[in-house]
């Protein structure tokens, strides 16, 4: 396999889950004692939400560019940003590296396709529920109706997000709440529920719910190892 390039720490949380997730997939795939190679660069996630929080997506995206150009100068064959907000600034990166980059919301898009899904709601922070960068990818690029939980309600998400999950803090009342706005995006048509942050899915299981639920960490992961697979033959 291909050396996977990470760009972590948004947060170091979930960048640990893709890292866990590669190495098992690969594993798997490779048998005996093998795994994939890969380096990992993890950034500062408090910067970076303070750049985010100001706009300042021009910087954002030069600060992205330069580390990877970093990991591919390291020896990276391919590169995935473990994250979902801050793909609102990928596409500089994605633009100067010389190797693939795999964006998440495309990863997503293969798992809503492979599951017959036309109408999905999206979980975030405010800034991935409200901007267009992964809404808008998702309907142009893949023809996906995407509907996100009402203002009102964004507070709390992000509140739960940057309180306790970044911490590692998992608490029922917060998983039943998220619960009850999947619910009432499924009574808007929802035929399943995009759990567009990478922390997430560390509160939300699948087997919380039958309604189908797209873990954006494990699918993007996922999506890493299958191409660094595919680009070694």
């Amino acid at each position: 396999m291909k050396r996977i390039g990470l760009i972590g720490g948004l947060s170091w949380q979930s960048t640990v889950d893709y890292y866990r997730i590669i190495n098992e997939e690969s594993a798997r795939r490779l048998g005996g004692l093998n795994n994939v190679e890969s380096i990992a660069y993890s950034v500062n996630l408090n910067e970076m939400l303070e750049h985010m929080g100001r706009g300042e997506v021009d910087i954002l995206e030069e600060k992205f560019a330069a580390v990877g150009k970093k990991l591919e100068q390291a020896g990276a064959d391919l590169i995935v940003l473990c994250t979902n907000t801050m793909h609102a600034a990928s596409a500089r990166l994605e633009r100067e590296i010389n190797i693939p980059f795999i964006h998440i919301a495309d990863a997503t898009a293969d798992e809503i396709k492979r599951l017959g899904l036309h109408k999905v709601g999206l979980m975030g922070t405010p800034f991935t529920m409200g901007q267009d960068f992964y809404k808008g990818r998702l309907t142009e690029k893949h023809g996906i109706e995407v509907i996100v939980p009402q203002e009102g309600e964004w507070e709390e998400i992000y509140r739960v997000i940057q309180e306790e999950l970044t911490f590692g803090i998992l608490k029922e009342e917060s998983r039943r709440y998220f619960l009850s706005v999947m619910e009432e995006l499924r009574a808007r048509g929802a035929e399943g529920v995009i759990l567009g942050c990478t922390e997430i899915p560390m509160l939300i299981k699948q087997s919380d719910t039958d309604l189908p639920v797209l873990d954006t960490t494990a699918l993007h992961a996922m999506a890493a190892v299958r191409l660094a697979e595919e680009l070694e033959r």
